[in-house]
């Protein structure tokens, strides 16, 4: 850097520090290269982020938020566009941007073949951390991350909440200005999404840290004090999370249906004009309008073939979301709602087992993964299987699909007994695993082919089952593009119609709408509640606690053990109070998990 240049950096460093910003972003533009597609990952975005608060960048996976943050740490150059972070060029000044943030990639950023303190000491070292600061620094950073007793354990046995913590850990190591985390939270539980945020606060309260966080969970949005809106690489919007949220006061209501007919009544509402969004909430729905109206219209208006009472309630952040997503596509001219996926009755009683699960027990070695679990699923439910990191369900889970042998117990699925009819048990389930399971180099329709011959389709049927997988999932455009170079929405798409090619009475759900953008999450859970109308039973994971009130009825483990188990609406009664009169399934999961905790250090367990 010659005099002038440095010259020019103070200034503006100067000027930033003046202006109450640590970071500016003016007209940056990024693409990159996908097979023989160009991709925009951003399209000249500009925004800029505060001193001293916590500012999310919130957007659905492939939004253009992992770009922006490479960017801005130094680590990626725009094709266009300028990024100044504490007064510094992202591009001409990377190494001092470096030294003077700290920045926490998505996959962590950990070495997993190291221990924690081996993590911690690389990472000091990468700083320049002199060696009589770096003792205290470790132990209030452990301290601050509950990970004092697992220093020397290897990084990759961490659970994925402790690896988060230990990632967020080595990127504090400076005590840098500007803190930049790449969906921190992503895949981990409600407790250690909390966990993670109280670190986040403390490191703004006490050091006067800036952070620039980025999330695709929608309800995290409201955990920032201000956020920047981005979808397919352009600027939607910034603001305090409230000022998007009053935008819509008078328009949310939360509506209870006559006889418990909320899916029917979701669906009803998801093709009325006037209505922005309509979700699930346990046994209700929740109505999001057009317009500002009262309670006595909504039902006028919107109760013509199914009857409800309504209810006006405060509006959120996700609901202005939704609706900026929703203005978009219309501006655009692009359908909004996709019709969902239809089948064949599947024959059975309400009150039918399709699945139960008997006294089930997993070991690894001495020890216990699952301690004698018990539950069981009816004919035409959707059944939520809950769990902090490292609580069983996804042994559980893996169980009973038949890819893992019980210890002990007994599981039947579709009437089959696990350990004497796995294979026929197999054949009446669909199977859609969290990360998909496509096959990134075949094409979608040769994954489609290829799925349908793992289940055993042929001829006629076959052609006419990948036929409706084309049609009803609106892939017959893309029927030629490799599966790795669909966007998220899509792949979920194509997962979903794999799964059901051969068109199972039982359907098992891991984690399925992780990251994606929520329009397509509403998609997916329209055609999964139109599965459950026609009688398919599913059994779904997930760490979304508002997903879990889509379910029926849900078990919450932990360690192996179920702690409850019942409806939504029964478990959130549980911890109903005068200070928390409606409490959500994630207020309820923390108070579950937390009393065990209790109970287990009080010798309980």
């Amino acid at each position: 850097m010659n005099h002038e240049e440095g010259n020019n950096a103070h200034n503006e460093s100067l000027a930033m520090k003046k202006s109450g910003l640590c970071m500016t972003i003016e007209g940056v533009t990024k693409d990159f290269i996908s097979g023989k597609r160009t991709v925009r990952a951003l399209d000249n975005f500009s925004a800029s982020v505060k001193k001293g608060i916590v500012t999310g960048l919130i957007g659905p996976d492939g939004a253009g938020k992992t770009t922006l943050m490479r960017i801005a740490a130094g680590l990626l150059v725009p094709d266009s566009g300028h990024v100044s972070v504490l007064g510094m060029d992202s591009t001409t000044d990377f190494l001092a941007v470096q030294s003077s943030i700290g920045y926490m990639p998505q996959r962590f950023g950990l070495y997993e073949d190291l221990t924690v303190q081996e993590n911690l000491d690389l990472y000091a070292d990468l700083h320049d951390i002199p060696a009589s600061k770096r003792q205290a620094r470790y132990d209030e950073l452990m301290n601050m991350t509950g990970l004092a007793p697992f220093t020397s354990r290897l990084a990759g046995r961490l659970s994925g909440g402790m690896k988060q913590k230990l990632g967020l850990a080595c990127s504090l190591m400076n005590v840098p200005e500007l803190l930049i985390l790449d969906e921190p939270t992503v895949g981990v539980d409600p407790v250690s999404r909390r966990e993670l945020w109280e670190i986040v606060y403390r490191q703004v309260r006490d050091e006067n840290m800036s952070v620039l966080l980025s999330t695709a969970y929608l309800d995290e949005a409201e955990r920032c004090q201000e956020v920047i809106l981005i979808h397919e690489g352009s600027f939607l919007g910034q603001d305090s999370p409230e000022v998007f949220s009053q935008s819509l006061a008078g328009n949310s209501f939360m509506l209870t249906p006559d006889q418990g007919q909320k899916r029917r009544l979701q669906e009803e509402l998801s093709h009325m004009d006037g209505v922005v969004d309509a979700i699930i909430l346990g046994s209700k729905v929740r109505l999001v309008t057009e317009e500002p109206m009262d309670a006595h219209e909504v039902e006028r208006r919107f109760g013509k073939k199914s009857a409800f009472r309504a209810e006006s309630v405060a509006p959120r952040f996700e609901d202005a979301f939704i609706k900026l997503l929703k203005d978009r596509l219309r501006d655009r001219g692009e359908k909004q709602d996709a019709t969902p996926v239809s089948r064949a009755p599947v024959q059975g009683s309400p009150d039918e087992e399709v699945i139960s699960v008997r006294n089930l027990v997993r070991k690894f070695g001495d020890f216990y993964a699952v301690k004698g679990i018990s539950f069981s699923v009816r004919h035409g439910e959707i059944f939520g299987l809950l769990g902090a990191n490292g609580a069983g369900k996804s042994t559980t889970f893996r169980m009973l699909c038949g890819l893992l042998p019980a210890s002990g117990g007994h599981l039947m699925v579709a009437g089959k007994d696990l350990r004497t009819a796995g294979a026929e048990a197999r054949a009446s389930v669909g199977y859609m695993a969290q990360k998909f399971s496509l096959y990134p180099e075949l094409t979608v329709l040769q994954n489609l082919k290829f799925f349908s011959s793992a289940y055993g389709l042929e001829g006629k049927y076959r052609k006419e089952r990948i036929r409706w997988a084309l049609d009803s999932f609106q892939l017959e455009p893309l029927k030629d593009v490799r599966s790795a170079d669909l966007p998220l929405g899509y792949k979920q798409r194509l997962a979903l119609a794999a799964a059901l090619m051969h068109e199972p009475p039982i359907l098992f759900l891991d984690e399925p709408t992780s990251g994606v953008d929520p329009l397509a999450r509403r998609e997916f859970w329209r055609h999964i509640n139109a599965l459950a109308q026609a009688g398919v039973t599913v059994m779904v994971t997930t760490h979304f606690m508002e997903e879990a009130e889509y379910c029926d009825r849900m078990v919450i483990m932990a360690q192996g053990e179920i702690l409850a188990q019942g409806t939504p609406e029964e478990l959130k009664a549980r911890y109903r109070t005068d200070k928390n009169p409606n409490p959500t399934m994630e207020d309820t999961f923390i108070a579950l998990i937390e009393k065990h905790e209790a109970e287990k250090d009080r010798g309980g367990h």
